[in-house]
């Protein structure tokens, strides 16, 4: 089975040793990706769980596009939230870009990410 990597070029892949994504196959699994721009803000710091998780699914669309696949082909999305009472914005946002897709899905409320203001964190696999 050919194994292709991808990366985004952001410091953090290099820091713990990872890549953005793999197609593994006719697997392509894109590792946990949060609301940071290309310079490091968060987008929606200020709280907004919706801004954040519509955010991660733009990005999350390209490392796919990239991979050669589609969010169309999304089977799984996995979302860590620091606070699950914010869970109708981030629902709002999965529903708007996956409701007729309709994959897997898993919320889990986690203690914390990496920096205080981010509040999703989403993993998400996908067929070719």
């Amino acid at each position: 089975m050919e194994i292709k990597k991808f990366s985004s070029g952001g410091k953090w892949e290099e820091v713990f040793g990872y890549s953005r994504a793999i197609k593994a196959g006719s697997r392509i699994m894109v590792t946990g990706t949060t609301a940071v721009d290309e310079n490091g803000e968060v987008i929606g710091g200020d709280g907004d769980a919706y801004g954040q998780t519509i955010y991660i699914f733009q990005k999350i669309k390209k490392y796919l596009e990239e991979a050669g696949s589609s969010i169309e082909n999304v089977v799984w999305n996995r979302m860590f939230v620091t606070d699950i009472s914010k869970w109708e914005g981030i629902a709002r946002a999965h529903s708007e870009v996956f409701g007729k897709i309709r994959p897997c899905c898993t919320m889990v409320e986690i203690k914390g990410l990496i920096l205080p203001e981010m509040l999703i964190e989403i993993e998400t696999e996908a067929i070719v």
